[in-house]
């Protein structure tokens, strides 16, 4: 549609989750029209994300250090562990103020159709975690939605054998949600609410 470096920008916009076509043109220009001390500004705040943020050595949620300031944080519960999908599951968790223990973040869910499987995801890296005999137990807090539930009963299943008290974030998460989105109120009664499934 447009020459060179726009139609780029807009290509490269538009690829970026969330983000159609509409809506990359509108930020191209928007980009166009900006102050250009402003766009060095985010310009230099992408590549620093990019070259600082990695991911814990520990439970893979994002850091700029080699471990996270939760497994970091001697007051945090060693005891149990909250099996997420991703790190803005953590923040949307720790919003609630209801979980005092760490965490795990799988860096997905099972997808059969995307091609993720068990072994895509940072599972072995939980069954690590586990050997030491500290964990007593492991709360699934997966998306409730199809990819999310099927994560949650492979784990389920998985951890069965292990003997640790393994449960699942209860009702009050709409079907078909992202933990992002759960207001705090309903993300803590969920968690109150959660329900063994070994």
């Amino acid at each position: 549609m447009y020459e060179g470096a726009v139609q780029e920008l807009i290509d490269e916009l538009g690829r970026l989750p969330g983000i159609g076509p509409k809506s990359a043109q509108r930020i191209a220009f928007h980009i166009l029209e900006a102050d250009p001390e402003d766009m060095k500004r985010l310009v230099d705040a992408v590549v620093h994300v990019k070259e600082r943020v990695k991911f814990c050595s520990i439970c893979g949620n994002i850091s700029e250090q080699e471990t996270c300031s939760i497994c970091r944080d001697p007051r945090r519960d060693p005891t149990a562990i909250c099996v997420v999908e991703e790190s803005k599951d953590v923040v949307a968790i720790e919003r609630t103020r209801s979980f005092r223990g760490r965490y795990h973040v799988l860096g997905g869910a099972i997808n059969p159709i995307a091609g993720i499987g068990p072994e895509q995801l940072r599972i072995r890296e939980l069954l690590n975690r586990l050997s030491d005999g500290q964990i007593q137990e492991i709360i699934i807090a997966t998306d409730p939605n199809l990819e999310g539930e099927a994560t949650a009963t492979y784990l389920a299943r998985m951890l069965k054998t292990i003997g640790i008290t393994v449960s699942r974030l209860a009702s009050g998460l709409p079907v078909g949600g992202d933990l992002e989105y759960a207001d705090e109120i309903t993300l803590g009664r969920a968690f109150e609410g959660r329900r063994n499934l070994t």
